[in-house]
């Protein structure tokens, strides 16, 4: 197989050196950003214009994967009928979790965020986005090879996906039901297509509120080492 060319990075012109000072602004201001963004479970239905998902959906297509292969697909939700057959479905496999699936263990972990098996938000919020990591592709359209670090670069995606979202000013949540299979019927996916997660998308609603736990996060110290 012929190497494909590399080309220079200062042909393409995408990146700029700073000086010093400035690279420290732009840190902290995006650290400053990142801290506003908080999930929420009430969601305005106030519309929200689909070019702007489009948008945040198409820096997630830029993130690094394994072999360049870009193994996701982004299904956009906006019909208030699909919406509410997946809200269905999710709540239907939620009871089994909070009716014993999940173990005590792990509901003991959830119960500061107080969540339960009713999952408004999905038939509430104007958008929701389901994730799915594509087991084969490529490059191309159409390819159906063996993709790589499948799990890693559509973890990659979603998070830029949720920063981009959250710089746009939308509010978010991830959902993850489990399983989730029923996502492939309702969206039309193939079955080399896995889903990763449901981002439910909008405008918090009057009244919406942020668990006091989730705002407990870890101090540098605790997440940082150095060498």
């Amino acid at each position: 197989m012929a190497e494909e060319k590399h080309i220079l990075l200062a042909e393409l012109g995408d990146w700029q050196a700073l000086p010093e000072e400035q690279m420290r602004q732009g840190a902290e201001a995006f650290l400053a950003a990142l801290r506003r963004r908080h999930s929420i479970r009430a969601f305005a239905s106030e519309p929200v214009p689909q070019d702007i998902i489009e948008s945040c959906i198409a820096a997630a297509g830029t993130a690094p994967s394994g072999a360049n292969h870009q193994p996701w697909h982004f299904a956009l939700v906006g019909d208030a009928a699909i919406k509410a057959q997946i809200r269905a479905a999710a709540e239907e496999e939620e009871r089994a979790f909070y009716d014993g699936r999940a173990g005590a263990e792990w509901l003991d972990a959830l119960a500061p965020i107080g969540t339960d098996a009713t999952k408004e938000h999905l038939t509430d919020a104007p958008w929701l986005i389901c994730i799915f990591a594509q087991r084969r592709g490529g490059v191309e359209t159409g390819d159906a090879k063996k993709n790589y670090y499948i799990h890693e670069s559509v973890g990659i995606a979603t998070g830029m996906l949720i920063t981009g979202l959250h710089m746009a000013g939308l509010a978010t949540l991830t959902h993850t039901p489990n399983p989730m299979s029923f996502l492939n019927k309702f969206l039309k996916r193939p079955d080399t297509e896995k889903p990763y997660l449901i981002l439910v998308v909008g405008k918090p609603a009057d009244g919406a509120t942020v668990p006091a736990h989730a705002l407990k996060k870890k101090p540098l110290k605790d997440i940082l080492s150095v060498f």
